[in-house]
């Protein structure tokens, strides 16, 4: 039976810097008992969070147990794992893309995105059983778990959650929550960065990242139960916040594309806290009798922050060199292996040596908190 405030996890999305989390997660780890449950009772994740927050979702049971595996995929990650990165298979999506171009869209193989997912797919069926989820939740062991995908043809921000009887999907402008079975074609879809990964179809439409248009990242805690929040950002606020000096050289598509990833992953939690932290403050103000009769009663929500103290696309560029030298071809021909660069190529470096520092360093940035972080977990 539950009992007590539900701690929410919500983990954003950022590709490769998606390893971030998980160090956080280990010093979580360590400040609780072995072989207990989760201590989040909701998880929500959006585009490579989403990945993270079902598989921890599946083995709520055993948080211990869960980082561990977590770590060990994070921790020996390849390239070749998450999308094809041979010769043969860049050379041909640039033919496809080449012919595509040359033809007017008259080509029979219309090309989908730029890098092929199918060894992440495959990694994915293999590694989370799905079918532990509504078994977890049966026992009380997890209120809920979502991951938001964006619609191409809605446009709309939808939220998958599996959850207790008693949540109800909610509906609001430009965003909506849907109760479903979750399996691989929600995580797909909500990891499938536009342009470089092809969109998957889930039930009618088409989805793409997450982590577009999703005004709202703390709104699906907020409605399937949370009454505490722990969010993890994969980037610090002011990263893209530059000294505007002078500068002759064009960008280039790297820059611009690291750019956009940015503004798509970051722009919107931050707002959204701020809205949060205002309604506290009006719910301060405003008598206990008035706010229970309301129609939908209002309660404070806490919510606490852990995002890198260092700049993880700078950070890249000291391991873009781990990339297998066909890919790195690829994105040196578009800026990504200068400087300006790196931040697109941050979120393709799903190599261990970069992945196992970002674990570190989100594992030292949360051992800094400690004292929070253990005020956070009590009950």
């Amino acid at each position: 039976m539950e009992t007590g405030p539900k701690r929410g996890l919500i983990m954003t999305g950022g590709g490769a810097r998606a390893a971030y989390q998980i160090g956080v997660l280990k010093a979580v780890a360590e400040m609780l008992p072995k072989g207990g449950p989760s201590p989040f009772q909701i998880i929500c994740g959006t585009s490579a969070g989403a990945i993270n927050a079902v598989s921890l979702a599946t083995m709520a049971d055993n948080y211990n147990h869960a980082v561990a595996q977590l770590l060990r995929v994070w921790g020996n990650f390849r390239v070749s794992q998450v999308f094809y990165s041979d010769a043969k298979s860049i050379a041909l999506i640039a033919w496809h893309w080449l012919l595509a171009l040359g033809l007017g869209g008259l080509a029979k193989r219309r090309p989908l995105a730029l890098l092929d997912r199918k060894p992440l797919r495959e990694l994915l069926q293999q590694r989370i059983e799905f079918d532990r989820i509504p078994k977890l939740i049966d026992q009380g062991i997890l209120h809920a778990v979502s991951l938001t995908a964006s619609g191409y043809t809605s446009g709309q921000s939808v939220t998958f959650y599996e959850g207790v009887d008693r949540i109800t999907p909610w509906s609001r402008a430009r965003r909506c929550g849907c109760r479903c079975s979750i399996g691989i074609n929600h995580l797909m879809a909500s990891s499938a960065i536009p342009f470089l990964f092809e969109a998957v179809k889930v039930n009618r439409e088409f989805f793409g990242d997450g982590s577009m248009r999703e005004v709202a990242p703390l709104s699906a805690a907020l409605h399937l139960g949370a009454d505490r929040l722990l969010v993890i950002g994969n980037q610090r606020d002011d990263e893209t916040i530059h000294d505007r000096n002078r500068d002759n050289e064009y960008p280039s598509l790297a820059q611009i594309a690291g750019h956009i990833l940015d503004s798509i992953f970051l722009d919107s939690l931050e707002s959204d806290l701020e809205r949060l932290e205002r309604i506290n403050k009006t719910i301060d103000i405003i008598p206990s009798r008035r706010l229970r009769k309301t129609e939908s009663p209002l309660r404070k929500v806490s919510a606490y922050v852990i995002a890198p103290s260092i700049n993880l696309g700078e950070l890249a560029q000291e391991y873009m060199y781990e990339l297998p030298r066909t890919l790195r071809y690829m994105l040196k021909g578009i800026g990504a292996m200068r400087r300006h660069g790196s931040g697109l190529t941050s979120y393709l470096l799903f190599e261990k040596g970069y992945c196992r520092q970002l674990i570190r360093l989100g594992y030292e940035d949360a051992m800094q908190e400690q004292d929070k972080l253990t005020e956070f977990l009590r009950d």
